[in-house]
């Protein structure tokens, strides 16, 4: 997989940083909200997370491996018919990208990388999302609108200019859609969970499927499919190796 499809991966996390406007550069993540009692959601919870599958982007597929150390370290490996061609690690305040393909890497602070993608993120809003738990709003003064539509619940607030939208299927308590919409520039993410299974070691429910349509502006969407075949929560303390061989050309 090129740089390219990695960054497109990247890229669908960072969208969903379009809800943390109040971000600002330079300032560390504000701690997070606590959930609502009236939000039924059910959280995965884990030290240690390993999932393998594909990542399918339009008519192009790659192998991914995907490791987290909650709250620390989020590790993605991207490869193509073998050959690994990216590797993605994120830290609380730091993203690197390794392109093995045309030897060339990325490395800098969530706020470097916000002002380049025009988009601001933290880490929490990119765990949340790769394992489809309730995002939060960051700050305790925005309270979102909870209703429930038979099986579902729809919770919404609006947060520094976005509109964000999330259904949670009450049977297994588990985010079914997450929607970030930002009405100024016409940015909109949309996630769809679906094929969740119970996890071996501690019976959650994750979802083995992951479906990102990102839009931005008026061009065509982005569309990228996360299927996992294997997920192992806690099976063993995970290894996240990250180094840029010599040679190496730092992408500005």
């Amino acid at each position: 997989m090129s740089n390219r499809h990695v960054l497109v991966l990247l890229s669908a996390l960072m969208l969903l940083g379009s809800c943390t406007r109040n971000l600002l550069p330079g300032k560390k993540p504000v701690a997070a909200v606590p959930m609502p009692e009236a939000v039924r959601a059910a959280n995965v919870d884990f030290r240690f997370l390993a999932a393998k599958g594909k990542a399918q982007f339009g008519d192009q597929s790659g192998n991914i491996n995907v490791r987290i150390r909650k709250d620390s370290v989020i590790w993605i490996s991207a490869s193509l018919i073998g050959i690994e061609g990216g590797r993605i690690y994120i830290t609380r305040d730091s993203v690197q990208v390794l392109d093995k393909l045309h030897k060339e890497y990325y490395s800098g602070d969530f706020a470097y990388l916000s002002q380049r993608l025009n988009v601001p993120v933290n880490f929490d809003v990119i765990q949340a999302m790769l394992l489809g738990n309730y995002l939060a709003p960051l700050s305790a003064s925005v309270q979102p609108t909870v209703t429930t539509e038979g099986s579902l619940q729809r919770v919404n607030y609006e947060q520094a200019g976005s509109l964000v939208q999330q259904l949670i299927n009450l049977e297994g308590g588990r985010i079914q859609q997450l929607q970030v919409q930002t009405p100024a520039n016409q940015n909109k993410l949309t996630v769809e969970y679906s094929d969740f299974r119970t996890l071996e070691r501690n019976s959650q429910q994750f979802a083995h499927n992951t479906l990102v349509q990102v839009q931005q502006g008026q061009t065509a969407p982005t569309t990228v499919t996360l299927t996992y075949r294997s997920v192992d929560v806690d099976k063993e303390r995970l290894q996240f190796p990250f180094s840029v061989p010599k040679g190496y050309a730092r992408k500005k």
